[in-house]
């Protein structure tokens, strides 16, 4: 049986437990591949990061780098930065601290946009 101390401290974790992603490793994991998911503020989304640093979205493009070890998106605006937690094909976005979203990785420009 847990202590109460211990459920404390393992309902008190953060849902993504594992380290953030270096920029390295986000650029391996999404450059030339798609991500699906769901964002908490504006809901599901698809996008293709090509390799040069083109957004594709259904009806949209932008761009995206890395700085420091975050994945930053610019849709015509400042680019905004978000932390990712990578583990196999699943990917959490997360903004000071808090996840904002998720994603599952997908190999190469899975809707050819």
């Amino acid at each position: 049986m847990l202590k109460p101390i211990m459920v404390f401290l393992f309902l008190a974790a953060p849902a993504f437990a594992d380290s953030p992603a270096t920029a390295k490793q986000i650029r391996a994991a999404v450059s030339g591949n798609t991500v699906q998911g769901n964002m908490s503020a504006s809901g599901a989304y698809s996008e293709f990061y090509a390799a040069d640093g083109i957004i594709r979205g259904k009806s949209y493009t932008g761009t995206w780098t890395t700085e420091g070890d975050a994945m930053c998106f610019a849709y015509g605006e400042a680019p905004v930065c978000w932390q990712a937690v990578i583990s196999g094909d699943q990917i959490s976005w997360i903004v000071d601290g808090t996840e904002g979203g998720t994603g599952t990785i997908l190999p190469g420009n899975l809707n050819t946009w």
